[in-house]
């Protein structure tokens, strides 16, 4: 009969063993990113934001698109997606820590968003992210659920930043490259949590091209009907109300999800 080892890694059907072959990297080696980033409404936002994390002062939703190529985990396989982060701070009785809480990450295969929600504790779901279209210079992402939009994201005008605009960017996140999440695993019966505590999962980047522009994201408001399991995920962000709008990033480069001294872990 089957025996578990909690030495080993398991993700289901765990029966079937442990995951064997070539032990990979955490290597994305060919990502593109495009950030937009607006400021919002706090105390409304404060609303999707579990204790003991505190949204900061600025209140700013960034959403962001990778298009990652060539990932090491998957074999040189790719896939797109979509993350709405915000910045917080978490004050627990051991961690002090500022950084961005993931609110949801949509992604167009099951296998990251399997892995990523059952291990590390990220808030994955699943939607159609086609690749990022570029007509006259104008940037265009979109992702749909059961063929009904979920936001469009458009990006126009990129121009390679200034000194003075790039030390600005870097001094935004001194000391809080750290992205957390909350893994919530229910009962077997959905009704009360299984696991449920804040995560930590970090992610260095290395840069070969940043430019910035202008961005601005369309979000659809649905019903239960055109998506049953999602409607009040992107409707609870739809009604977030865009304030201001802050440069539109884009970055080229590649990114590691395995950070040497810094495992993926929980947070107290």
């Amino acid at each position: 009969m089957f025996q578990f080892n909690q030495d080993e890694r398991y993700v289901m059907p765990a029966h079937f063993g442990p995951r064997t072959g070539k032990v990979p990297s955490g290597w994305y080696h060919d990502v593109t990113n495009l950030i937009i980033s607006y400021r919002t409404d706090r105390e409304m936002l404060a609303a999707y934001i579990p204790e003991p994390f505190e949204v900061a002062e600025d209140a700013i939703l960034s959403v962001v698109y990778a298009c990652n190529k060539s990932v090491d985990w998957l074999a040189g396989h790719g896939y797109n997606l979509i993350g709405v982060n915000a910045p917080v701070a978490f004050k627990g009785q051991v961690d002090h820590l500022q950084g961005f809480y993931t609110l949801v990450m949509w992604e167009n295969l099951a296998d990251p968003i399997l892995m990523g929600r059952e291990v590390q504790g990220i808030p994955k779901i699943f939607a159609d992210i086609p690749d990022h279209s570029i007509v006259n210079g104008t940037w265009r992402i979109k992702a749909s659920h059961f063929s009904h939009r979920i936001l469009n994201m458009t990006v126009s005008d990129l121009v390679d930043p200034s000194a003075e605009e790039i030390a600005e960017l870097q001094k935004n996140m001194e000391g809080k490259d750290n992205w957390m999440g909350w893994k919530y695993i229910p009962r077997p019966d959905g009704v009360g949590a299984s696991v449920s505590m804040a995560t930590l999962f970090p992610a260095e980047n290395a840069y070969t091209a940043a430019q910035i522009g202008v961005g601005s994201v369309e979000w659809e408001h649905l019903t239960w009907e055109q998506n049953p399991t999602q409607y009040h995920i992107v409707n609870a962000l739809a009604d977030l109300p865009i304030i201001e709008y802050l440069p539109a990033v884009m970055t080229k480069g590649s990114t590691n999800l395995v950070v040497e001294g810094k495992p993926v872990r929980e947070l107290t």
